[in-house]
């Protein structure tokens, strides 16, 4: 199955409080952290949530 890569690339201080959950569900904890998961519509649905805090890594 296919994988995306996520980084953190913004902190979590100061966002809504659901943004700060979706981000420690997603596996991060600090700002230059990446994570592997896999490519399915929940993950890209956390990842849509999150976008002005994460990035897609090639």
């Amino acid at each position: 199955m296919a994988t995306i890569k996520v980084k953190l690339v913004k902190s979590t201080i100061g966002v809504l409080p659901k943004h700060k959950k979706t981000v420690e569900a997603l596996g991060l904890k600090k700002i230059g952290q990446v994570v592997e998961k896999q490519d399915n519509a929940q993950m890209r649905g956390m990842v849509n949530q999150v976008n002005h805090l994460v990035q897609i890594v090639e």
